[in-house]
């Protein structure tokens, strides 16, 4: 019989996570996962620690962290330093950093420089001397200064497509964070999470509630945000896409658009996306988990089937605490 996954959340780092935290840690939540986008939100590694030395049991993970924001020793510090707050409640899931890296106008980092970078914390982790950038570093702590070497925290990768698949197959991963149910032949992983954004819908609701909105809203927003930035002008397809478009393009010359596309990334809706989503209707509730709490728990069962261990909610909309909560009791519908 296919085990069910257990349900974690991924918020963002924002000044009240310990309480986000703390209600999840409550529910039953696995884990709290934290989005590592320094141009869109507060420091994650900072908020590690806040919700680490605020809680008492909840797993801990970085949703996920982008190599080129700090040095592989910067990282291992950080890791170090969260593992003594919080001894084997962390795990770190690394990726190329698509929301992250566009939002200061980059492309992701190419997967075998994630690759080199994994290897190079986790050869830090370990006590071992490592190159980087040509020269050998190795974490000197002193007992008392940092964590004894070995540091045995879990490195993820954040597995999306076949490149990010062969990348995690090639490091030995101990687990992949996805987004999307993975097809028949991308199975097997040992620990496989899954992230979905939504809501539960509650009685009478339908797209256009406002609670749906907001709620919603963000995922779906994040979409036309993933459109425009992989294939600019065929946003105009979206309803209201081209409106949405003339807006951006009216607020900033070119080469300044990636600095207010993405903000409100799976978390909050603006002015902007807000009109694009309420054009949508009905669409808003296709992508992610949007639907009773019937539908929700069937698609607990569905992922199960499909190797995934754990799912990964992530809350939007104005008030994260009701959106945890009704997750959380969809869980047992």
């Amino acid at each position: 019989m296919t085990a069910r996954p257990s349900y974690s959340c991924a918020l963002a780092p924002t000044a009240d996570v310990v309480d986000k935290a703390k209600l999840a840690e409550r529910l039953g939540y696995q884990r709290v996962w934290l989005f590592d986008s320094p141009a869109l939100h507060g420091d994650m590694w900072v908020a590690l620690a806040r919700i680490a030395s605020g809680t008492d049991r909840i797993g801990l993970a970085t949703g996920v962290a982008v190599p080129s924001l700090r040095h592989p020793m910067v990282t291992a510090s950080a890791i170090g330093s969260i593992h003594e707050l919080a001894p084997d409640r962390l795990i770190v899931a690394v990726g190329t950093g698509y929301t992250a890296r566009h939002a200061l106008g980059k492309k992701p980092i190419p997967w075998a420089d994630t690759v080199r970078y994994i290897r190079q914390v986790r050869g830090l982790l370990d006590g071992e001397v490592v190159e980087i950038d040509g020269r050998p570093c190795q974490m000197m702590q002193l007992h008392g200064s940092g964590a004894s070497r070995p540091i045995n925290v879990p490195l993820w990768v954040a597995a999306a497509g076949p490149k990010g698949a062969t990348a995690a197959r090639e490091l030995d991963a101990p687990g992949v964070v996805m987004t999307s149910v993975p097809a028949e032949s991308d199975r097997g992983w040992a620990q496989c999470a899954l992230l979905r954004f939504g809501t539960v819908m509650r009685a009478g609701e339908d797209h256009a509630s406002p609670r749906v909105i907001e709620a919603a809203g963000p995922g779906y927003a994040s979409i036309v945000h993933a459109v425009w930035q992989n294939t600019g002008n065929a946003v105009d397809a979206l309803p209201g896409g081209k409106a949405w478009r003339t807006a951006i393009e009216a607020e900033r010359p070119e080469n300044q658009r990636h600095l207010v596309v993405h903000q409100g990334h799976l978390s909050q809706l603006t002015e902007r996306d807000r009109a694009v989503v309420t054009a949508a209707g009905p669409a808003i509730l296709e992508p992610g988990w949007t639907g009773d709490a019937a539908s929700i728990a069937a698609r607990f069962e569905e992922a199960g089937a499909a190797g995934v261990t754990e799912i990964v909610y992530v809350p939007a909309g104005p008030d994260i605490l009701s959106e945890l909560e009704a997750f959380a009791g969809a869980t047992e519908a």
